[in-house]
């Protein structure tokens, strides 16, 4: 480890290793927290398959290894640990990341932690995700053509996913726990206007069932009614998403729901030399491309801050000259 580093990272997945491979072909040196969950909710995914430049579609633990080697190739280093504390400076100095006790200044810092689905915690959903229980019917509803699915949500978010999975799946029931939705008029409309989807109310899913894959979902009647057991093929959780931003929590600005809050169009965060890329800032999309868009401007927003923001000798930053040099012109280039 350096002294000092120009580029800390901290998360890795689709945006962490995008931004990596950028700031690493900058010259600049970056070094990844990637934590011990190295590539994020891709290492939970099993076949990719709309990612551009797969046309046979890959498993998502391969294609972040690939990210990884190729950010590796151009000499990107990795810390294979969770940062346990983050100290950002508000004035411009050096921002320093914790690895336990380990200590790691950076005249920049690109935060790419990520977001995790909130789960139902209910029995079978574990054992059964990637096989037959899911997070993302963006993602997954190829898989489940001509076969009866469920989602499990109330919000925007749920009937968008059922609406998408309607194109595929012979049958979607959209289970929600109260009769009414929290999702818009309009979003409500169109799922009931839908052919093959069906309200399932009030319920909450109680088990997941199968051996080895999703057969079965129990369902419980929330105001006492029986039990009701569907027989499904796949099952997609969509009660929102929790961005994994409680280490910069204070330091930056957050939205109500935990996000980080960039000046749009760049990833700047507000604090210089601070910049946020990924799922921790895009409640959205939540996409691999779109995440690894986000690496890479956040990785030349931090290469154009390194460039124009000259060190100051008392605050004890003293990069290698060639690189930032280097830096400069394959910016000016448009490299």
């Amino acid at each position: 480890m350096s002294e000092t580093e120009n580029v800390v990272i901290v998360g890795s997945g689709p945006a962490g290793y995008t931004a990596a491979l950028y700031a690493s072909r900058a010259d600049l040196n970056p070094v990844v927290i990637e934590g011990f969950a190295w590539g994020g909710l891709l290492q939970q995914t099993t076949d990719v398959e709309n990612y551009p430049g797969y046309p046979d579609g890959i498993m998502g633990p391969e294609m972040m290894q690939q990210f990884r080697d190729q950010a590796e190739r151009f000499g990107t280093r990795f810390i294979t640990d969770d940062a346990t504390r983050i100290e950002l400076s508000k004035d411009g100095g050096l921002h320093t990341v914790w690895v336990g006790d380990q200590e790691i200044s950076g005249r920049t810092v690109i935060l790419a932690m990520g977001a995790e689905p909130k789960k139902l915690g209910v029995p079978g959903e574990e054992e059964l995700s990637a096989k037959g229980v899911s997070y993302c019917a963006t993602c997954d509803a190829a898989f489940f053509r001509d076969k009866p699915t469920m989602i499990i949500g109330g919000g925007d978010t749920a009937m968008e996913e059922a609406i998408f999975l309607s194109k595929f799946a012979s049958k979607v029931g959209i289970v929600h726990r109260r009769d009414e939705f929290r999702a818009s008029k309009i979003m409500i409309d169109r799922a009931r206007e839908t052919e093959n989807i069906e309200l399932l109310t009030p319920y909450v899913v109680k088990s997941f069932d199968g051996n080895g894959k999703l057969d079965k979902v129990v369902l419980e009647h929330t105001e006492g009614g029986e039990d009701r057991v569907e027989d499904i093929d796949g099952a997609f959780v969509a009660i929102g998403h929790q961005p994994l931003s409680h280490l910069v929590e204070g330091q930056v600005k957050l939205t109500e729901d935990g996000n980080v809050v960039t000046e749009e169009p760049s990833t700047r965060t507000g604090v210089p030399g601070v910049f946020a890329a990924g799922d921790l800032v895009d409640h959205t999309y939540r996409q691999a491309v779109t995440a690894a868009g986000s690496g890479c401007r956040a990785a030349l927003d931090a290469e154009w801050y390194l460039r124009d923001t000259p060190p100051d000798p008392e605050r004890n930053w003293s990069p290698d000259p060639d690189k930032v040099e280097a830096a400069a012109e394959a910016a000016a280039a448009g490299e």
